[in-house]
């Protein structure tokens, strides 16, 4: 005679099937309610002219060699009040800044150790917070995003370069402009000074 209290497989899983069936009506709220926040990123007044995946190394002085900073985008940034270019670039996962500085005049990009997809340059970084004087490499997948990147980044310094001309010029013709209305205003004084002085002079003598 079989005990009542051993169960077959095949009723435990009917049993089971029935549970998952059967629909209570109860509504489960959830435990914490998480609201939409807006991220800015910081680039929101800059417009993206060039945007493109590399692997970034950073050169150690201490240890004397290039230590990996990072893989993920590469972008040059124009800011849309200031026509300045930076250069930012975050890691593909985490989104940390690897890389964070401006494009001067006096950047030149040139070829990292005869490789034809690689790029060295010089820098004042803010990535770690503090500016800080980088060497920095870059590589890209392929010898075309090389190129067009190395181009660009010799045209944005370029660019910057006649905007400093222009912005020194206007500097100049202002100060030539003001200096030019101070003499005006003090030849003015002069003949006013002059004007008074016969008078003086005729008071002077009735007196």
């Amino acid at each position: 005679m079989a005990d009542p209290a051993e169960h077959r497989p095949e009723e435990e899983e009917e049993a089971a099937a029935a549970g998952e069936d059967e629909d209570t009506g109860a509504q489960v709220a959830p435990i914490v309610k998480l609201e939409e926040v807006a991220v800015t990123t910081g680039e929101e007044d800059e417009e993206v002219l060039l945007d493109l995946k590399a692997k970034l190394y950073r050169f150690d002085k201490e240890g004397n060699q290039w230590k990996e900073r990072g893989t993920g985008t590469v972008k040059l940034l124009k800011h849309k009040e200031t026509s300045k270019v930076r250069l930012v670039m975050r890691q593909a996962k985490t989104l940390k800044i690897c890389a964070n500085h401006l494009v001067a005049t006096t950047t030149k990009m040139q070829e990292h150790a005869g490789s034809d997809k690689s790029c060295v340059w010089h820098a004042l970084d803010f990535a770690d917070g503090e500016l800080k004087e980088e060497m920095f490499a870059i590589r890209f997948g392929s010898v075309e995003n090389c190129k067009k990147f190395k181009e660009t980044v010799e045209e944005i310094a370029e660019q910057q370069g006649k905007n400093e001309e222009k912005e020194n010029e206007d500097v100049s013709s202002t100060a030539g402009l003001v200096e030019k209305l101070s003499v005006t205003e003090t030849k003015k004084e002069e003949n006013a000074e002059k004007e008074e002085t016969p008078a003086e002079e005729d008071k002077d003598a009735k007196e």
